[in-house]
């Protein structure tokens, strides 16, 4: 095929596909061009997801009349002129590609009216194209319609998730430019339902407490640092708060939303020694300085930003926060993590130090009859290797531990024992997640798995993309023991669990589950199954850190000889490291 130049349908439509990915990302363009133009109430309606229906309303200064045809042009913008205003942008949108990308792939119908004029515009395009504009009566401001989102993009259409699942995406968006712009009054209404507003009142605080819930807004702490010229300010949660991922480190530079990992492992590098092993801290933070000392033309959707000196903003930021944590001093707290039922708890701390010499009663049972692998010599029994390095052994090709004697505890999360072979360690959470993964999977094998009901329902609030996806898998968390059921909004009664976390507080439960569902949103049924048993079992595990009686090891340790893989955890870590009796015998010198 010799080369040409594209016609200009197939060109618009793939740039479009640089900056509308999915309903969210019309939003995102629509509300930024809301808040470049001054709006003081931005108002988003969506039906189906926004997949059938996006709305963005807002009362800014408006579009003049003989400007509307061009605003919808590629590359046609009010916010730049020359090429030294890229070195200096402080609004959020600069290239004029939005509204053209948006009208290439939808439906949309403008209206707005400017403030010097008295009659306003009323503008409808298609795949693009002008094909209705009338003068008419309204309000200052502008109304953006978009409407059948890629209905000339089948391709991209089918790859739409469900409509709670996009829903769940636009509030996200809504909400984040809420807390970024307090003193704008956000308000979203999805299937004629208001599912968020905001006050308005410039009152960050207030923002927190409706996105993230007054429970976690009450143990947020504020930051305020600036250095050389970059300014820090927000909010972190205390150490208490934390979670499984990063997606809830939120960062606003310059009030632009961005994702940029050296300032997401700056604050997680102000938590260090704060935190348990792999958890996460909440953040939202908001980083000023001078618009000529970042770039923000590095990505399509703005979304990336390179810093002149990021070096010392990395710094700026680890030490603010940092200050702010040490200043606070928040006293470790006891949290009921192990549930027991509303009136009794086995406390844990929330520090990294070790904990107090006390026993911590864990379940570790298994299946009366298990599973045993069986194993020939020409079967390969070399690990395989998983995303991230890790090796994963097959299933069933593992050789079986010989019969250990426990000797004792490390760290308070090591089993020592004693074998054939000479020294075996045993990291106690990667074994017992071994144990009750087998177990899950023997009784998902015999048709279902065990549960517990709740004394009393317990009700579970989530955020939009978790209870999205919670809602798409009911009939999985039924089949795998959670007897869940939405109860409007983002809110879920939660009636049973798995028995393994009978003694786990339901809510965390649930949380933990949402997450893992939502990190495995792109499996097939069979792997999505297996993957959400693996969350549950880390949550079910006991952990890193607990002292264990001898009877508890030993029980540990018999369960461990029985299963099928013992030699890995079910996410690939190995539960067992051999230091061989003549490697200690060289170790002493003993032997050369």
């Amino acid at each position: 095929m010799p080369i040409h130049v594209l016609p200009p349908e197939i060109a618009a439509k793939i740039a479009a596909g640089e900056v509308v990915e999915r309903p969210a990302s019309v939003v995102k363009e629509l509300v930024e061009n809301s808040v470049d133009a001054g709006a003081t109430d931005i108002k988003v309606e969506i039906r189906e997801g926004g997949i059938r229906l996006i709305r963005v309303s807002d009362d800014g200064h408006g579009i003049p009349s003989e400007e509307v045809p061009l605003a919808f042009a590629r590359h046609a913008t009010s916010k730049l002129s020359t090429a030294e205003d890229l070195e200096r942008i402080s609004t959020l949108g600069f290239r004029g590609e939005a509204l053209a990308s948006i009208a290439a792939v939808s439906k949309v119908t403008l209206q707005t009216r400017h403030e010097s004029e008295k009659i306003g515009t009323h503008v409808r395009l298609e795949g693009g194209d002008i094909v209705y504009k009338a003068p008419r009566g309204l309000p200052k401001g502008t109304t953006i319609t978009v409407e059948n989102l890629f209905y000339n993009v089948p391709a991209r259409r089918k790859f739409l998730r469900s409509p709670r699942t996009e829903a769940g995406h636009i509030h996200r968006v809504v909400t984040l430019y809420a807390m970024a712009y307090p003193e704008i009054r956000f308000s979203l209404v999805s299937d004629g339902r208001k599912v968020f507003q905001s006050a308005g009142d410039r009152e960050l605080f207030g923002v927190l407490a409706q996105v993230m819930g007054l429970e976690i807004a009450k143990k947020m702490i504020q930051v305020s640092g600036e250095e050389s010229g970059v300014k820090v300010s927000g909010y972190v949660g205390a150490p208490s708060v934390h979670r499984s991922d990063r997606t809830k480190i939120i960062v606003f530079l310059n009030r632009r939303l961005i994702r940029d990992s050296q300032v997401s492992y700056a604050v997680i590098q102000a938590y260090h020694t704060l935190l348990p092993v792999g958890r996460f801290p909440v953040a939202v933070l908001f980083l000023t300085m001078d618009p000529a000392k970042v770039d923000v033309n590095v990505h399509p959707t703005k979304a990336e930003v390179r810093f002149r000196e990021p070096g010392k903003v990395f710094r700026v930021v680890q030490r603010s926060v940092r200050e702010a944590l040490v200043e606070s001093s928040p006293i470790p707290e006891v949290a009921p993590d192990v549930w027991q039922g509303p009136d009794t708890f086995v406390p844990t701390r929330r520090e990294t130090t070790p904990p107090p010499a006390v026993e911590v009663q864990i379940p570790l049972d298994l299946p009366r009859e298990p599973v045993r692998a069986q194993i020939t010599p020409q079967e390969d029994v070399s690990p395989k290797w998983q995303e991230g390095g890790r090796p994963r052994a097959p299933e069933t090709q593992q050789e079986k531990l010989p019969p250990l004697r426990v000797v004792g505890q490390v760290g308070a999360t090591y089993i020592v024992a004693e074998g054939p072979n000479g020294l075996y360690l045993i990291d106690q959470h990667a074994a017992h997640e071994r144990i009750l993964y087998e177990q899950m999977m023997a009784e998902l094998g015999h048709g279902s798995v065990a549960s517990q009901g709740l004394l009393s329902p317990v009700t579970v609030e989530m955020d939009p993309v978790d209870a999205a996806v919670v809602a798409e898998n009911v009939p999985l968390l039924r089949k795998l023991g959670f007897d869940v059921e939405p109860f409007g909004g983002s809110t879920f009664i939660l009636r049973s669990v798995p028995s393994i976390l009978q003694k786990q507080d339901p809510r965390k439960s649930l949380l933990e589950v949402a997450h893992g569902l939502l990190e495995g949103k792109n499996l097939v049924e069979k792997e999505r199954e297996e993957a959400l048993i693996r969350a549950v079992c880390k949550r079910a595990a006991v952990k890193g850190g607990q002292i264990l009686s001898e009877r508890e090891m030993e029980a540990l340790v018999r369960q461990l000889e029985q299963t099928k893989s013992p030699r890995t955890c079910p996410h690939g870590r190995p539960t067992v490291l051999v230091v061989s009796a003549s490697t200690l015998e060289k170790m002493f010198g003993r032997r050369q």
